[in-house]
């Protein structure tokens, strides 16, 4: 066989592997309706749409959104160290419009720290929109690094990753976290977990490491899944004060929307 008859069955044979794995990543790909039922017409559009589904409770009512059996999806489990007395649930999923979304982008959207930055929620106190976090820096080495730049954008997703973070929350000044990402089988876990105590008019408010929020994102064959669970354990001071349930639900609405904007921004 010549040089040339070789060049051109090698090829061959690359692009017959190349497009036999594509295929095979793309049929692998789940479906919402695998992983989530019981949702009436309403809720999964509203599941589809901008925001998606979120909802707020105290710890002795139950999950809604709860993913099959076999899913290997599991927050709960991750949430419930922090011992939280309230949780808040959301779903979301991001339809492909231009293009559709993998692994790599979403870790890549998780690495844009400083988009957190001026974010805005709705104050019902304020009546009005106001960012949630005035600064969102990432932090070298723990809680009393010193900022350092967002990464550039990245060509492999690693196995798993910590990163340190501080937030100046607009109720609860600087508050600090570790974001800890993983991979499943199917996609991304990042958990958020407060590594130093959340202070409320210089009282404790959340001891360190009873707030937790944990985004899962998989690519599905309609979208970006983007499932999130937060919960926190607040002090009785605070809890007569802030109405808790709408503060975790809250900052879990701008972490989603910081996700989804990373990706199709």
């Amino acid at each position: 066989m010549g040089a040339r008859t070789f060049a051109k069955v090698f090829f061959g044979l690359f692009l017959a592997i190349f497009f036999s794995t594509s295929l095979a990543a793309e049929a692998s790909l789940r479906s919402f309706n695998e992983l989530f039922t019981g949702f009436t017409d309403n809720q999964r559009n509203e599941i589809f749409s901008p925001g998606g589904l979120i909802r707020s409770f105290i710890i002795q009512e139950s999950l809604e959104f709860l993913p099959a059996v076999g899913s290997e999806i599991d927050l709960l489990s991750i949430v419930m160290r922090a011992d939280p007395s309230f949780l808040a649930e959301s779903l979301l999923v991001i339809p492909y419009t231009d293009r559709s979304f993998n692994k790599l982008d979403i870790y890549n959207a998780l690495g844009r720290i400083s988009d957190l930055k001026g974010r805005l929620y709705h104050s019902h106190t304020r009546q009005e929109e106001v960012p949630l976090f005035e600064e969102a820096n990432r932090l070298e080495g723990g809680s009393r690094g010193s900022p350092i730049s967002d990464p550039p954008p990245a060509n492999t997703v690693p196995v798993s990753e910590t990163v340190y973070i501080r937030l100046k929350d607009i109720n609860f000044g600087n508050t600090f976290y570790s974001g800890n990402m993983s991979q499943s089988s199917y996609g991304i876990v990042y958990s958020l977990t407060n590594i130093r105590n959340i202070s409320y008019l210089f009282f404790p408010a959340i001891r360190e490491g009873r707030f937790s929020a944990v985004l899962y994102m998989e690519p599905l064959a309609e979208g970006v899944l983007v499932y999130s669970m937060a919960g926190a354990h607040a002090s009785d001071f605070v809890a007569n004060r802030i109405h808790i349930p709408s503060a975790i639900s809250k900052r879990l609405e701008v972490f989603i929307s910081w996700v989804s904007d990373g990706l199709v921004n």
